[in-house]
């Protein structure tokens, strides 16, 4: 039996490459098919395996480079069946693992509560000092949704708790609650009204701001006319280029330790979604490969 049927989901992008050895591989993707709190429309927990199954339809070429080169390597799936703080658990304990392997995690969800364990993985492996960049539709700082702190609309709450200084991107829906947060806690910011309108797609961080870099992006935060297979599409998001644009931005100016796409429902019978799904991030790793290499 082949390393790529041995697993209960394929490998990233199986049919063009070999399975890397975790030891030497730069990216270490992670599917966490967790779903308990969406609040709209259902479908994230089978996010990770579309985007899985249709990378075997990328080219090994991403129009620059060759990310595959720089080693990818496809984890065990984490068990999703257990209570939620136990899910959190096995998704820092495989996040710290990944880190101390010297992997960069590549995280797919998922609703976006699974980010939360992601950082508490980067932190017990070490990584102290490190921000994060958030694209997204939502705010995620409510102190809880619905009486659940592990809300996916708590997830960004949750990190800045942490100490964690957040920069978010593309937000266009929020209470009043998250922007009291936003005030509290620093939380920098470039919303949707002023992005999209104005075709940004550059940012610059602010000069206090970690050196290190997670970024996350919920697929919401993109536009529905480019990505409706989300649970919560909330119209004038970001583009596709404006997108990748933003990501390398941050690239350039930070190193990025990590990133995630969050929120993915694919829509039975639209493929399309599913594949643009896998070369988003394909074509994030290959900006982190040419960038940091």
């Amino acid at each position: 039996m082949t390393e790529q049927t041995a697993k209960p989901y394929p490998i990233f992008l199986g049919s063009e490459i070999e399975q890397a050895d975790p030891e030497t591989a730069m990216f270490h993707v992670l599917p966490v098919p967790y779903e308990k709190s969406v609040s709209y429309g259902s479908g994230t927990a089978l996010g990770p395996k579309a985007i899985l199954k249709a990378s075997w339809q990328l080219e090994q070429w991403d129009g620059k480079s060759k990310p595959c080169d720089a080693g990818i390597y496809t984890c065990e799936t984490v068990d999703c069946s257990v209570e939620p703080e136990q899910v959190i658990d096995a998704i820092a304990q495989a996040t710290q693992e990944i880190v101390e392997q010297g992997g960069m995690p590549v995280v797919f969800g998922g609703e976006h509560t699974v980010t939360y364990g992601v950082l508490k993985g980067l932190k017990a492996a070490g990584v102290a000092d490190f921000g994060i960049v958030q694209i997204d539709a939502h705010a995620d700082l409510r102190e809880a949704y619905e009486g659940d702190a592990l809300s996916h609309a708590s997830v960004m709450k949750r990190a800045v708790d942490m100490g964690i200084p957040l920069y978010q991107l593309g937000i266009r829906a929020f209470c009043e609650e998250e922007i009291g947060f936003r005030k509290e806690f620093g939380v920098q910011f470039k919303d949707a009204d002023e992005l999209v309108p104005n075709n940004i797609s550059e940012i610059t961080l602010p000069e206090d701001f970690p050196s290190k870099v997670f970024f996350t992006l919920d697929i919401d935060g993109m536009d529905p006319s480019v990505f409706p297979s989300t649970g919560t599409p909330v119209p004038g998001g970001l583009g596709w280029y404006q997108t990748l644009s933003l990501f390398e931005s941050v690239a350039k100016q930070r190193e990025v330790i990590g990133f995630d796409i969050m929120e993915f429902a694919p829509i039975k019978g639209f493929h399309a979604y599913d594949f643009a799904a896998a070369m988003l991030t394909y074509k994030m790793m290959g900006i982190v490969q040419r960038v940091q290499s």
